[in-house]
């Protein structure tokens, strides 16, 4: 088991080295991330998108184009497609946004005739190491999808127990997050956990242990359970932390990136191989280890 990203880059040593296709690759920021990548080891790049753009921006921050393949498409929308058309035909494990809009990037992810359908729910898992904690912390999902419904809730979940097993945890403790830890019908967030639970007692849901409805505290710190006198196998233990809604689950991913010493990174999962969804505002590191998360989980394909 893993319990941070320093544990989780080791393990891509035992691994075949993936290869990360890049749409619309002129973007310095996502470049930096690529070359630290191809530098440590983690992946390789085919960079698709504006050749003039990219080796300028290469020139400038030190990248060597010879060690990537490069395929020039000055068109964003076809450059994305080209992308993700690439990871569709195994041609690379996994697929990276650069500098197009998120709208354009997951049109192409699912296109119907070239895209990576699963027929499956695509969710956002980002995975934090945060100072003080004993261990990961897998977060869903705070990126994709609004207000899940019980059907959502079971494909988010599973989609996360496999980021959870590619990083070397083999049975991850799932916690539905509610504001309480008692059954109210009044709160359909506390009604789906305990049929999450209740599903996985009777093997419908696998791979894990669930059990809910639990509140954050709870979830995370055996002392705060203890105190509250709440027990249970992932009580104080959780790896997984299932977040009712986007704004919970985005509120939360944003105050731990903000307020705490951590490093995560996030990918989309869901799909016929991992995609790689960073902000902007995402630091340096959170896009090399989103690349790294990327590439064990297509490990496991």
């Amino acid at each position: 088991m893993s319990k941070n990203f320093d544990e989780l880059l080791s393990k891509l040593k035992e691994v075949t080295k993936k290869k990360v296709s890049v749409a619309v690759a002129q973007d310095e920021p996502v470049l930096e991330a690529i070359k630290a990548a191809k530098e440590r080891g983690i992946a390789d790049a085919i960079l698709v998108g504006d050749q003039a753009k990219i080796r300028e921006l290469a020139d400038k921050i030190g990248m060597d184009l010879k060690e990537y393949d490069l395929i020039n498409e000055p068109d964003p929308k076809k450059a994305t497609l080209y992308a993700v058309e690439l990871v569709a035909k195994g041609k690379a494990d996994m697929v990276m946004k650069g500098l197009v809009d998120t709208a354009t990037f997951l049109r192409s992810v699912l296109n119907k005739e070239v895209g990576l359908r699963t027929g499956k729910l695509m969710s956002h898992v980002a995975v934090f190491e945060i100072e003080g904690i004993d261990r990961l912390i897998y977060l869903t999902d705070a990126a994709f999808n609004t207000y899940p419904d019980l059907k959502a809730k079971i494909d988010i979940l599973n989609n996360s127990v496999k980021v959870a097993h590619a990083c070397g945890l083999e049975l991850p403790k799932v916690a539905p997050i509610c504001a309480v830890e008692v059954v109210n019908p009044d709160m359909p967030a506390t009604v789906d956990a305990a049929l999450l639970a209740k599903m996985n007692d009777r093997g419908q849901i696998k791979g894990c242990i669930v059990d809910g409805p639990l509140a954050f505290d709870n979830a995370l710190s055996e002392e705060a359970a203890h105190h509250k006198n709440v027990t249970g196998p992932v009580a104080g233990k959780a790896d997984i932390f299932l977040l009712p809604n986007i704004e919970t689950a985005n509120v939360m991913y944003k105050c731990l990136t903000m307020t705490s010493k951590s490093r995560n990174g996030g990918i989309l999962v869901g799909t016929a191989a991992p995609v790689i969804l960073t902000s902007r505002a995402d630091s340096f590191e959170t896009k090399v280890n989103s690349i790294a998360l990327a590439a064990l989980v297509a490990n496991t394909k």
